[in-house]
C-alpha cells in the first residue's frame, strides 16, 4: 500500500480538521491503486451526503453494497479499511505533503493525458487544449483564500491598517521619505538610467547597507562578473577606492573583511549567470538550492539588471515584440518576489533619447513600457557634467506605489563613484530642485539657484 495514499486516507477518517481542509481538492482518480481510490469515493459520498466524517463501519457498509466488485476486491478493501487507524499527525506537515501528493498527481495525469492527445487518441480533445491541461495541473494548491470580503472582514482589514509593515530601510533618507520607510516585500523596483550614470552602483551601495543592518541580501548579476561586483562592494563596505582594493596587502585586506564580519549577522551571496541565459526559474532554483544546501533565505534580492534576463515564458530571438518579452520578465521577477517574500531590485536602460537628458520620462524606458506598468517603484538616475562636477546625482520618481509621486519628485543624492557610495546631501542641496509637485511656474530670474542647473528641464 502506498505510504501517502493510506495517510490520506486514515486521516480523513479521524482527523475532521484535515477533512475539511483537504477534501476540496483530492480527486479520486490522484489514487492509483483501484481500491484505494473505492474507498475515498465511498468517504467523498458520505461527506457530501452527511457532512460529517465517515466511519470504518459505514465503508465496510457501503462498500459490501456496491454492485461493481467482486468478492477478492471486497475482501482487499475491507482489509484496507481495517488499517485505517487513528494516529496522530501533525497537522501543517500532514496538510503539505498532501498537497505536494496531489500536484505530483495532477501533473503525471496531465502529461499522460498531453501524451494521450499528441498521439491523436483522444477524439473530444485537440493538442491546443494541452497547454491548459497542463497549467491546471501546476496550479494545484490548498489555498482557500477566495478573497476579501469588505462588510464582513472589517476586523481584519482595521488590523492590516495598524500593523506595522515589515520593510527593508534605506540609508539614504529622501528615499526613505519616497517609500515611506523602505521596501516592502513582494514587489518589484527599478532603477532607470543611462549607460554609466550609475544602476549598478545603486545596487551595490543598497546591497551593502542592506548587508549592515544585519539582513541577508542576494545579488543576482548578469552583467559583470561575481568578482567586478564583490570589488564594488569591497570599496563601499571597506571604504578603500575601487582602484586600491588591488593594491591592499592580504593581512590589511583580511583583517577589514574580519571586522566587518563582525558588525553584522547578515549574509550577501553573489550569483553570476551568463547574459540572456537565465530567467525566474533558475532564480527560484537557485533560492532553493541556498535553502538547502547553506540554510540561506535572502530578505532582498538584486537582478543586475532585468533586460538581460532571459523569460521563463518565450524564448530569446523568437518572433515576438520587445513589448512582450520585457514585460514578460518584469511581470515573473515580480510574481518570484511575491512567491519568496522579498523585495526585489532591478534596473533598465533609457532609450537613446533618454540617453544624456536631463529630464528623463517614463517614456525614455528602454524597449518597453509594459515595464513601468508592472513595476511598483520606479525612478530615474540622472547625471550631467554639472551635477558630476558637485558629486551629486539627480533621482526623479517615475511611478510610485507607495507614496504620492509629487512628494519629493526629484532630488539629489551624493556620489563617491571611487568609493562606489552614495550619501544624503545637505538640505541645501535639495533646495536648488523644484520637487514639491506643485504646479507653479519657476522664475529664473527671481529664483535662481545657488548652483546652477543649467540645461534641466522641469
Amino acid at each position: 500500500m502506498e505510504k501517502v495514499e493510506f495517510l490520506v486516507l486514515r486521516n480523513l477518517l479521524h482527523n475532521e480538521k484535515y477533512l475539511r481542509k483537504v477534501i476540496p481538492f483530492i480527486k479520486s482518480e490522484y489514487f492509483e491503486d483501484q481500491n484505494q481510490k473505492i474507498v475515498f469515493e465511498e468517504i467523498l459520498k458520505f461527506v457530501q451526503e452527511y457532512n460529517e466524517p465517515a466511519t470504518k463501519e459505514v465503508l465496510c457498509i457501503e462498500v459490501e453494497n456496491r454492485q461493481d466488485i467482486n468478492d477478492t476486491s471486497f475482501k482487499e478493501i475491507t482489509q484496507i479499511i481495517s488499517y485505517l487507524e487513528d494516529v496522530p499527525t501533525e497537522f501543517n506537515w500532514l496538510v503539505d505533503t498532501t498537497e505536494k501528493w496531489c500536484r505530483d498527481r495532477a501533473i503525471y495525469l496531465a502529461l499522460m493525458e498531453s501524451i494521450h492527445i499528441a498521439d491523436g487518441k483522444d477524439e473530444k480533445k485537440n493538442r491546443d487544449s494541452i497547454p491548459s491541461i497542463l497549467s491546471d495541473a501546476l496550479g494545484v494548491s490548498f489555498d482557500t483564500h477566495i478573497g476579501h470580503d469588505y462588510l464582513l472582514d472589517y476586523e481584519e482589514r482595521y488590523e492590516s491598517y495598524h500593523r506595522k509593515e515589515e520593510k527593508i530601510e534605506f540609508d539614504l533618507e529622501y528615499f526613505n521619505k519616497i517609500t515611506k520607510g523602505g521596501l516592502p516585500n513582494k514587489t518589484l523596483n527599478i532603477a532607470l538610467a543611462g549607460t554609466g550614470v550609475g544602476k549598478s552602483l545603486f545596487m551595490c551601495h543598497v546591497a551593502s547597507s542592506v548587508l549592515l543592518q544585519g539582513r541577508n541580501v542576494l545579488y543576482i548579476t548578469l552583467e559583470m562578473a561575481e568578482e567586478r561586483i564583490a570589488e564594488r562592494i569591497d570599496a563601499n563596505l571597506l571604504n578603500v577606492p575601487i582602484q586600491d582594493i588591488g593594491e591592499l596587502p592580504k593581512q590589511m585586506f583580511e583583517s577589514k573583511v574580519t571586522n566587518l564580519a563582525k558588525k553584522t549577522q547578515g549574509q550577501l551571496i553573489i550569483k553570476e549567470y551568463p547574459t540572456a541565459s537565465a530567467h525566474s526559474g533558475h532564480f527560484k532554483a537557485l533560492l532553493n538550492e541556498l535553502a538547502l544546501k547553506k540554510s540561506f533565505r535572502p530578505d532582498i534580492i538584486f537582478i543586475d539588471y532585468l533586460n538581460i534576463c532571459a523569460s521563463s515564458r518565450y524564448r530569446g530571438g523568437s518572433n515576438i515584440n520587445s513589448y512582450t518579452f520585457v514585460k514578460s520578465i518584469a511581470e515573473e521577477l515580480r510574481g518570484l518576489a511575491v512567491e519568496f517574500n522579498v523585495p526585489i531590485v532591478s534596473a533598465t536602460q533609457t532609450t537613446r533619447s533618454g540617453y544624456g537628458s536631463s529630464d528623463v520620462e517614463l517614456t525614455d524606458t528602454s524597449e518597453s513600457f509594459g515595464l513601468p506598468a508592472t513595476a511598483d517603484l520606479m525612478f530615474a538616475l540622472i547625471s550631467t557634467e554639472e551635477l558630476e562636477g558637485l558629486g551629486q546625482i539627480l533621482v526623479k520618481q517615475l511611478k510610485n506605489r507607495y507614496n504620492d509621486p509629487t512628494i519629493h519628485k526629484r532630488f539629489v543624492i551624493g556620489i563617491d563613484r571611487a568609493k562606489m557610495r552614495l550619501y544624503d546631501c545637505e538640505q541645501s542641496a535639495q533646495q536648488d530642485i523644484l520637487d514639491n509637485g506643485k504646479d507653479e511656474e519657476y522664475d529664473y530670474e527671481e529664483k535662481k539657484p545657488k548652483k546652477s542647473f543649467e540645461g534641466f528641464k522641469f
